[in-house]
């Protein structure tokens, strides 16, 4: 089997690499919100103890 034969897949390679594609992007996509909302929800946190601790 050669690269080439390899990267075409018996004519399904296009089909197969776009899935390939969209997994990963989907997968990163995932894990960049998630770390996005992590530091969202920690910087509100960091706030409301701000606010609490001026408080009398």
């Amino acid at each position: 089997m050669t690269w080439n034969e390899f990267i075409h897949m018996g004519g399904y390679g296009a089909y197969v690499w776009s899935a390939y594609g969209l997994t990963a992007i989907v997968l990163i996509w995932n894990l960049v919100s998630t770390l996005l909302r992590k530091r969202e929800v920690f910087k509100t946190l960091q706030r409301s103890l701000k606010q609490q601790e001026n408080l009398p």
